[in-house]
């Protein structure tokens, strides 16, 4: 196994070919560097364990790191894909636990994998992007209305602690009507006013701009 620019030729193949796979994997570990890919490392050390059918040996030492993609989502798409055989909850919260202080960030994750309840515990503990939260809102309010108004509520939170990109007012309005919409269906509807009012009107949330489009609803 040699290093080309950036990329590991894998070299190390040969070895593993003749049941040598752990000083393969010793030889593809020592090649880490500054000028190495460690992704690339990490995929050849995980294909060198998936072919000797060392399945969960390649997912708990290489599967994270080795299918990592350009969001969270794709991330867990890609580990969930190469590994199969594990829940879904479990590839989750291992994912989880490799970016603490990004637990939010894992929200979409949850919601494609059907874990409601996981998903809003998630966006509640750290910033969630107060846009997707609305979307789900608004995409979930017939089929799963509990959820969506967990997802509104949560929406609104993060708007109304100035979190989000660029946030225009559509965005907050969006989000609040996304929550009714799905408190309509639960019956909840004055019940769920009532906690958006309150959130608006306590004091370190007043002067935000998210508190202030919503103000004028709420007879504030």
């Amino acid at each position: 196994m040699r290093i080309e620019g950036d990329r590991v030729d894998v070299g190390g193949r040969a070895l593993a070919a003749k049941s040598q796979k752990e000083e393969a994997i010793r030889y593809a570990e020592s090649l880490r560097s500054p000028w190495a890919s460690d992704h690339d490392i990490d995929s050849v050390c995980e294909e060198i364990l998936l072919s000797s059918g060392l399945i969960d040996d390649a997912y708990a030492r290489y599967g994270i790191r080795a299918n990592r993609g350009g969001t969270y989502l794709a991330t867990f798409r890609g580990v969930s894909k190469k590994y199969p055989h594990k829940a879904a909850r479990e590839v989750l919260a291992d994912l989880v636990k490799t970016t603490p202080g990004d637990e939010g960030k894992w929200f979409a994750a949850a919601k494609d994998a059907g874990l409601y309840e996981e998903a809003l515990l998630l966006a509640g503990r750290t910033p969630c992007d107060p846009k997707t939260l609305s979307t789900a809102a608004r995409d979930h309010a017939v089929t799963e209305p509990a959820f969506a108004v967990g997802a509104g509520m949560l929406a609104l939170q993060w708007l109304v602690m100035g979190y989000g990109y660029e946030i225009t007012s559509v965005d907050v309005w969006d989000a609040y009507r996304a929550t009714l919409s799905a408190a309509d269906r639960l019956g909840s509807s004055a019940e769920v006013k009532g906690r958006v009012r309150n959130m608006v009107a306590a004091e370190n949330a007043r002067d935000r701009f998210a508190a202030k489009v919503l103000a004028g609803e709420l007879g504030l």
